[in-house]
Formats: structure tokens, C-alpha cells, sequence
């Protein structure tokens, strides 16, 4: 949906909410799906501090569970908790340091961005690019990031996050906080040539 490969964002999400709610009705105790089905419904929109909660039952029920923090992570930065979401980004990869549990570099310097600690954020960003070269997200971050720093030169080298994505500035973002996504668009803007 943010990168433009659905044809239909609206109908999409609300098809990816009722798979995620469906899955909750069978889930149980199953910590991966409690997990999995709140990132997919706090991304689609859904009671942000509702799926936090339902992610801390799953961890809960395993305290080790890599993917489950790094979702923790994810919502506690769509949130704007930035600092938990570095604590808990960090104990995904502190439990899974070779097992790819997400891209738990981008959101940390994603979360450092957010939290206006640019110069913490690009060499985060740096190295989950470097991670996963098709992954988008932390191109776009680390575009808004160089705009926001004034290193425009640099902000403005979108080339290799056109060949992976059509969309560089992104119609929506997860975060709730209006003045994050206004941090985080602007500095796209600029980076794009959309604004000065």
C-alpha cells in the first residue's frame, strides 16, 4: 500500500484487517500470530495503544520471542514512545542477532529520526540499507533525515529508492503523532524536489 503496488489501498486494508482480526479468533496462546495480527492491525489503522497491549500478552507468553519485541518496537515507534521502541528493537536483536526478525536497524533509526537525533539516525539507517537493499523504508527516512540535517545534496540522491518503489513520498505513514508525519513527509518533500 505505501508503495504504491495496490491497485485498491482502501480495499486492501480493510481485506488485511479482517484477515488479521479472523486470525485473532483462532490464535489462542500462539504468540507469533497475537504478534503478527496487531502489527497488521495497528498498521491498517486500528487502536494503536489496544495492539501494544495485545503484543505485550504475546510476550508475556514468551519472554524470548525475537519477532515479538521487534513488532513491540515497530508500535511503540508508530506511537512516538521512541525510546522504548530502541529498548525494545535492541532486545529483538540482542535475542536473534543473526536471524532475520525484521529490519530492526531501520526502525531504530527510524525512532532516532522521529526523536530529532539525526546524526543517531544515519548510521542506522546506513546499515539497514546495507542489511536489505530492497526494503524502501529506510531510504525514504534517510532522505527526510539528510533534508532535516540541510545535507540536501544528499537527500536529494533518491535514484536507487525509484528503482525499488514508485512512490517516494507516500500518500500515508503508520504514525499517529501529526507532528512526526509532518517531520517525516517534509523532509521527503524536500528531498524529492517537492518543496524548498
Amino acid at each position: 500500500m505505501v508503495d504504491g503496488r495496490s491497485k485498491d489501498p482502501d480495499a486492501d486494508a480493510l481485506k488485511g484487517a479482517d484477515f488479521a482480526r479472523r486470525a485473532l479468533e483462532v490464535a489462542g496462546d500462539d504468540p507469533f500470530i497475537l504478534a503478527s495480527a496487531a502489527q497488521a492491525l495497528a498498521y491498517f489503522g486500528e487502536d494503536i495503544g489496544a495492539m501494544m497491549t495485545l503484543v505485550d500478552r504475546a510476550l508475556s507468553l514468551n519472554p524470548n520471542f525475537a519477532r515479538g519485541w521487534h513488532i513491540s518496537g515497530a508500535l511503540r515507534m508508530w506511537s512516538g514512545e521512541h525510546e522504548i521502541a530502541i529498548e525494545h528493537l535492541e532486545a529483538a536483536l540482542r535475542l536473534s542477532p543473526r536471524a532475520r526478525v525484521g529490519s530492526s536497524l531501520a526502525f531504530i533509526g527510524r525512532a532516532h529520526f522521529l526523536g530529532r537525533r539525526f546524526d543517531e539516525a544515519v548510521p542506522k539507517l546506513i546499515l539497514a540499507i546495507q542489511e536489505d537493499s530492497s526494503y524502501p523504508e529506510p531510504y525514504r527516512t534517510l532522505a527526510s533525515c539528510y533534508a532535516h540535517m540541510g545535507r540536501l545534496d544528499e537527500a536529494r540522491q533518491v535514484e536507487r529508492l525509484r528503482t525499488i518503489t514508485p512512490v517516494v513520498v507516500p500518500k500515508t505513514t503508520p504514525y499517529r503523532d501529526a507532528g512526526q508525519r509532518e517531520l517525516y513527509l517534509s523532509g521527503l518533500r524536500l528531498a524529492a524536489g517537492e518543496a524548498k
